[in-house]
């Protein structure tokens, strides 16, 4: 298995009453297809894996493997502040029929590198998925170094990293680490052309929820050397890239996705859009339908 090019953090649609909204999951599951997404991460931190039930984790993620098993890989976001726990967690999407596990830093309680080595090594040595490395600081308090990474690139059962800090300095540090059997994925969407045309495999991106077709594109030319056009490309989505900055991730994305006519609803302590990013959602929204429309048309 090879996880490259674009690669969706789907956000988790809930109705206006904070019930999951199937319905909706699968019309966004569909919709990611379509569009040619590379690859999708369900539970992960857009898709507020920490306010989800262990059955509503099930039902997303066997939905997920139903639709799109065998076509695109399918990640389970697996990692918690536990070893033990990110290992169970890791066989229960294994038994689901998830494809990886993509296993963030133990959040909150900010290990040592050589914990996390243990933690990395323990979780891989149990064999049930292939573990895709996360690093986000900014959410988790403890940062994965490009050190810590290369010690952990040559397991055979660690497969990539998505690393989320935006320095071109990390990125340049990683790269070298990319080989056959294991992928250096970016995490950051402001960045993201800029990671892959320096040579990274893809991204794990948040702005391909609304807009899976112009993100293939913008893949498909970094990927391919076209620095020109891909730079264009992404410079026409950085309007976007600021909106889905302004309140914390997800809320603004699923402020998108509700006027695509997906989920209306998060779970608390996530609150809806702030009424004072109601017009710049709706300029967002035909920003959005241009992109997809110029990226659905050259595919």
């Amino acid at each position: 298995m090879r996880i490259s090019g674009s690669i969706t953090a789907l956000a988790t649609p809930f109705t206006a009453a904070g019930e999951l909204d199937l319905d909706a999951w699968r019309r966004l599951l569909q919709a990611q297809l379509a569009a040619g997404t590379q690859g999708v991460v369900v539970a992960g931190s857009t898709g507020e894996a920490a306010a989800l039930l262990d059955s509503e984790y099930d039902s997303l993620l066997r939905i997920a493997v139903e639709a799109l098993g065998g076509r695109i890989p399918v990640l389970a976001g697996t990692g918690l502040s536990n070893t033990a726990k990110t290992i169970e967690q890791t066989r229960r999407a294994a038994a689901l029929g998830a494809d990886a596990a993509l296993v963030v830093t133990p959040p909150y309680v900010r290990p040592t590198q050589a914990g996390l080595l243990a933690h990395y090594r323990a979780l891989a040595d149990d064999g049930a998925l292939p573990i895709v490395l996360y690093n986000v600081p900014g959410r988790t308090g403890c940062d994965l170094l490009p050190e810590t990474a290369a010690a952990l690139a040559g397991h055979a059962r660690i497969v990539g990293l998505k690393e989320a800090r935006n320095e071109p300095e990390r990125m340049q540090a990683l790269l070298p680490l990319r080989a056959d059997g294991f992928a250096v994925l970016s995490g950051d969407d402001p960045t993201a052309a800029r990671a892959m045309l320096a040579g990274a495999d893809g991204v794990i991106s948040v702005a391909s929820n609304v807009v899976p077709a112009a993100f293939r594109r913008l893949g498909d030319l970094a990927r391919g050397g076209e620095a020109a056009s891909a730079q264009a490309l992404d410079a026409r989505m950085h309007a976007l890239y600021d909106f889905l900055g302004v309140e914390p991730n997800p809320i603004p994305v699923k402020a998108l996705l509700a006027r695509q006519g997906i989920g209306t609803g998060l779970r608390l302590p996530l609150t809806a859009l702030s009424a004072g990013h109601t017009a710049l959602a709706e300029q967002m929204l035909a920003t959005v339908q241009a992109l997809e429309a110029e990226g659905a048309a050259t595919r």
